[in-house]
């Protein structure tokens, strides 16, 4: 086995420097309360791990594996997911903060964000089909050319989308949630 493997790891309260994770792949292993700020992501695969209150402010992830991976409490305030690695790439998100956080063309159909923060963030081209905004507060995010078909924002809510910009079929929306698809309108609903 190499040791640019790592199996079943459980790490707890490390601040990773630049080159503590290049070319290594992870899995089934979980994380909390990590800093990997500073991280080069060259090379790395995370596969079936979790990460638990882990901070990941600005960091830049290009090219890293994300497969099967859960994100608890995390922060990515600032960070560009759209150079990932879209091969096989799957991801969770609850009650984390991903203000200003770049999606753009990323394909991430069927992804899951629960209780997230998620403002300024950017959607631009993405296909978001059948994912999930489940209570996520989406303030001043991008939908541009979004493809959000089968999408559920039910219970999300600050969002603005224009449905002749955006590909929404069968997209779910409470009906307090009506207000953020005719913003462009200057329509007020009571």
């Amino acid at each position: 086995m190499s040791s640019n493997y790592i199996l079943d790891l459980q790490v707890t309260d490390k601040i990773f420097g630049t080159d503590d994770i290049m070319y290594k792949d992870f899995e089934r292993c979980t994380f909390t309360n990590c800093d990997f700020t500073e991280c080069n992501y060259l090379g790395v695969a995370f596969i079936d791990c979790e990460f638990v209150n882990c901070n990941f402010t600005e960091a830049r992830i290009n090219y890293v594996s994300l497969r099967d991976v859960m994100f608890t409490g995390c922060d990515f305030t600032g960070v560009n997911f759209a150079m990932v690695d879209s091969l096989l790439f799957k991801f969770e998100f609850k009650d984390c903060i991903l203000d200003y956080a770049k999606f753009y063309t990323l394909k991430m159909k069927s992804t899951v964000f629960t209780d997230c923060r998620i403002i300024a963030a950017d959607f631009m081209s993405a296909d978001l089909t059948g994912a999930i905004f489940d209570n996520c507060d989406l303030h001043k995010s991008v939908f541009m050319d979004t493809i959000a078909n089968k999408t559920d924002f039910y219970s999300s809510y600050n969002f603005t989308i224009d449905p002749e910009k955006n590909k929404l079929k069968r997209a779910i929306f409470s009906q307090s949630g009506l207000k953020g698809l005719l913003t462009k309108h200057e329509i007020i609903v009571k």
